[in-house]
């Protein structure tokens, strides 16, 4: 990244990114187009754990996990920036409509558009005991 990033941008500050993206993702009523393309180029690829989601299944993703998603918390653990670049460790906990809650720990490594926003970000993900065991919901 040669420029310098946008204020609010995930080159900023991307600790407050995936704060912010994982709960307007979740929670918001803001159109998800809107979203997506506030914190990610148009031509954004996402890898989880091996798969690859484009910017139009980003946007798409978003139907499902605002029918089934209570309630989001997502806490920063480590954040590491450099120019082009940032990784970020956080836990993800997913407070669901049916079922347990959802604790996910993931590394994430973010390759930055020219304008600060997520050209690319790879993550790798595991799944947490949910709080108070397996059975907690």
């Amino acid at each position: 990244m040669t420029s310098r990033p946008l204020p609010g941008s995930p080159a900023s500050d991307p600790a407050a990114f995936v704060v912010r993206f994982s709960r307007e993702m979740a929670l918001s009523e803001e159109d998800p187009a809107a979203v997506v393309d506030r914190y990610h180029s148009p031509d954004v690829v996402q890898c989880n754990d091996g798969a690859e989601m484009t910017r139009d299944m980003l946007v798409a993703h978003a139907g499902p996990v605002r029918r089934n998603v209570l309630d989001v918390r997502v806490d920063v653990q480590d954040s590491v920036v450099d120019p082009d670049g940032a990784a970020v460790r956080y836990t993800l906990r997913a407070e669901m409509r049916r079922g347990p809650v959802i604790v996910t720990e993931v590394y994430a490594f973010v390759r930055f558009a020219p304008d600060g926003r997520v050209r690319r970000i790879d993550q790798i993900t595991r799944d947490l005991p949910p709080p108070g065991g397996a059975d907690a919901s």
